[in-house]
């Protein structure tokens, strides 16, 4: 069944869940010594970041759910607004109010995220598209993905945190994709379709290089460095990929596309400024 209503209401739900995850494993994080692997490691034997953790995947179902009843375009700008519930989460942890300025950024993400789905009113694509639909622009992401990655590990910590977030970010753009192709697999075929199609294990490939990922560049500094790239990153390669992909399309005629451009800008815009002044 199709609905794009249910599907906006459970992605909601997920980008809460999302908010609550981030911060409880940034700030253990934190707490945690510096330095690769010991880091990691040093941050996932704290109970409260497996809390964390399991926060993260009700929040995954979530989304999962969401995008059973719609397309990607309608799920992914929802989950963006996860960084909205991120900051009053920060703010209490860290015994600070929203700013004014907090507030006007998270009105224009929320503006340009309604303008998205209300106006642009996408259209659902082939989320099961032959295995050679995949390869150029899946190819082409996993190279600059990997590029980057190994790039970041020769910078200082603060260009190091900003890479791996935009790598990070990327990633779960990938996720993303996979996920509507699994929720559409299962809703289609049933559990058996899971295990017979190759999307179910590059989802579970992708999703664990991208929590590790994501640890690491909590690890490397400040979450004002790196949330801002996976916020902003993650859209733009899980739209690129589901326009590419998948095929799903924005119904947006002749001006329409002009609001419809302004509104994804702003929505990255607001996302980064939100990311860089609401945690740190």
């Amino acid at each position: 069944m199709q609905s794009n209503l249910l599907a906006v209401l459970f992605a909601l739900a997920s980008a809460l869940t999302i908010a609550w995850g981030t911060v409880v494993r940034h700030r253990i994080a934190e707490a945690a010594p510096q330095g690769g692997n010991a880091a990691i490691l040093a941050a996932m034997k704290r109970p409260l970041w497996w809390a964390g953790m399991s926060t993260a995947i009700i929040a995954y179902v979530l989304q999962v759910v969401a995008l059973g009843f719609g397309p990607l375009l309608v799920v992914q700008p929802i989950l963006v607004m996860s960084l909205m519930f991120t900051l009053p989460l920060s703010a209490h942890y860290d015994g600070r109010r929203i700013t004014v300025s907090e507030m006007t950024w998270a009105s224009i993400l929320t503006v340009s995220v309604s303008v998205l789905v209300l106006l642009g009113r996408p259209l659902p694509g082939d989320s099961h598209p032959p295995l050679e639909k995949w390869f150029i622009p899946g190819g082409i992401g996993i190279l600059i993905l990997f590029a980057l990655d190994r790039f970041a590990y020769r910078q200082i910590r603060r260009e190091k945190a900003l890479l791996l977030g935009i790598v990070c970010g990327g990633t779960f753009g990938f996720v993303a994709v996979f996920s509507k192709a699994v929720a559409d697999i299962f809703r289609l075929y049933g559990p058996l379709g899971l295990l017979t199609n190759w999307e179910t294990y590059a989802l579970v490939a992708a999703a664990t290089i991208g929590t590790v990922v994501q640890q690491s560049s909590f690890n490397a500094g400040a979450l004002k460095n790196s949330l801002p790239a996976m916020k902003s990153g993650e859209p733009v390669f899980a739209f690129t990929l589901s326009y590419l992909i998948l095929g799903e399309k924005f119904q947006a005629t002749d001006l329409e596309w002009l609001w419809m451009a302004i509104a994804a800008f702003l929505m990255i815009f607001s996302t980064v400024m939100l990311s860089r002044r609401g945690v740190g």
